[in-house]
């Protein structure tokens, strides 16, 4: 009896899945389902989950956006009044509606239908009302169907939760003791641990005694003259000392700089007060016969009508400014002229006696043409170039002395080093002159010149010697 009576419970009791829609029916009230279809195709469809008013129209408002002007921007299609659902259509609209009374037409509901002010009819729907609505090419669908289950709230799996609670003690302490001997390494290499003891005291008295042993720095070398600088610089002075239109600076003055003008200017009256100078130590004959020789370097026709005059040639009163005796020079006559310059009257070595002085021999003149710099500028090129003129003229003279008939051109050529010394020098010699080649050589190789641009540079000279 017993169990005959459980049999019967078993068979009265419904199913998992009855048991299921059961539950799910009794969640709530039916919500509204709506697809929309246009020119045949359904293009969107929803489940209106939250009980709420449909609006419809061309407003971006409205839940559905459709382009006419039949309704107003945002339309109330289906209208929540209370806890019922009404149906708000107008004239432009037609449809079927199936109501617990049939299907009707839209048209047909218009005289069962509520009309507000504004020309809309308003139909009452229950949760078994279905149909559609038609709204020139746009056609809604619409049921009443249950409410889709509350879906829950998303989690992560049980294992992933337990492995995120829980700690992996062996694999943490390794991790820790692997990163605490990186983190040791790293710190020896940047400590001075491992490092020797320096002793400060010991090196600094290592130092000093190696600062004690060190030899002595060797002594200044000074550059002795060659025989050819100390002739230059006599010369030089001589030369300043027979130019009467210089004047003597003061002692402890600094000497007053020459432009290249006033250096040519004065070259040519030196030169020119040599040639006189001559002229007037000359014996016989005119004058320009004795100073040239034949070699028509001045117009002798001038010099000629001067020494034919009664008048001579006047000293102390020139473009020279020359001290000393005046007078008259004339051809062959002693005293004075050039001869008396500073001896009040008195022929030097005569001393009055009458007689007549006698030139020791033929002198030279040595004409330096310019400087031809090549590979490299030098900036004192044509200084020094004018500087060896003295030199060389002295070579001439002393060949000169054993040569009387020497004369020629010496093309020199001059290399010059980084430091602005002469590294070699190269003559090519035109005509006789014998040992002088060397000499002029040997007064170029003594010369020194700027450092040159470009580490080397090459300077050509040429020279001229001419007998007087």
């Amino acid at each position: 009896m017993t169990q005959q009576h459980f049999g019967q419970q078993q068979a009265n009791r419904p199913g998992q899945m009855t048991a299921v829609m059961r539950a799910v029916a009794a969640t709530g009230p039916k919500v509204l389902r709506i697809g929309v279809v246009q020119s045949g195709r359904v293009i969107e469809e929803r489940i209106i989950k939250q009980r709420t008013h449909v609006t419809v129209g061309p407003s971006e408002k409205s839940m559905f956006v459709i382009s006419s002007d039949a309704v107003p921007a945002n339309f109330r299609l289906f209208e929540l009044v209370g806890d019922e659902y009404h149906l708000n259509f107008v004239d432009s609209m037609s449809g079927r509606i199936a109501l617990p009374s049939g299907i009707s037409d839209l048209s047909v509901l218009k005289g069962h239908a509520k009309r507000s002010a504004q020309g809309v009819f308003q139909l009452k729907l229950t949760e078994d009302s279905r149909g559609k609505v038609v709204l020139g090419d746009v056609t809604f669908l619409f049921q009443f169907v249950a409410p889709p289950p509350v879906q829950p709230r998303p989690q992560l799996p049980v294992a992933v939760l337990r492995g995120a609670t829980s700690i992996d003690w062996t694999t943490t302490m390794i991790a820790a003791f692997s990163f605490l001997l990186h983190f040791l390494g790293i710190g020896s290499l940047y400590s001075d641990w491992l490092d020797p003891i320096v002793n400060e005291d010991a090196n600094l008295a290592s130092l000093v005694d190696s600062v004690k042993s060190l030899p002595p720095p060797p002594p200044v070398e000074q550059k002795e003259e060659s025989g050819d600088t100390k002739a230059q610089k006599s010369e030089e002075k001589a030369e300043a000392k027979s130019s009467g239109s210089q004047k003597t600076p003061a002692a402890g003055a600094a000497a007053p700089k020459m432009s290249a003008a006033a250096a040519a200017k004065l070259s040519k009256d030196l030169e020119a007060l040599e040639m006189a100078t001559l002229g007037a130590l000359s014996g016989a004959g005119p004058a320009t016969a004795g100073v040239l020789s034949g070699r028509g370097e001045v117009a002798i026709n001038a010099l000629d009508q001067a020494a034919a005059t009664s008048a001579g040639v006047s000293s102390g009163m020139g473009d020279l400014k020359l001290g000393g005796g005046g007078g008259a020079l004339r051809p062959g006559q002693v005293g004075g002229g050039l001869g008396d310059l500073g001896n009040s009257g008195k022929t030097a070595g005569t001393q009055g006696t009458g007689e007549k002085a006698k030139v020791s021999g033929p002198k030279g003149n040595a004409s330096v043409g310019g400087a031809a710099v090549s590979g490299g500028a030098v900036a004192n090129a044509s200084r020094v170039v004018a500087g060896m003129k003295a030199g060389f003229r002295n070579c001439f003279n002393r060949e000169l002395a054993s040569n009387p008939d020497a004369q020629g051109t010496i093309r020199l050529t001059i290399k010059v080093g980084p430091g602005g010394e002469v590294q070699n020098v190269t003559a090519a010699p035109s005509g006789a002159l014998g040992s002088a080649v060397d000499c002029v050589k040997a007064r170029a190789r003594s010369a020194q010149f700027d450092p040159p641009e470009g580490g080397s540079a090459v300077i050509v000279v040429p020279v001229t010697f001419v007998k007087q």
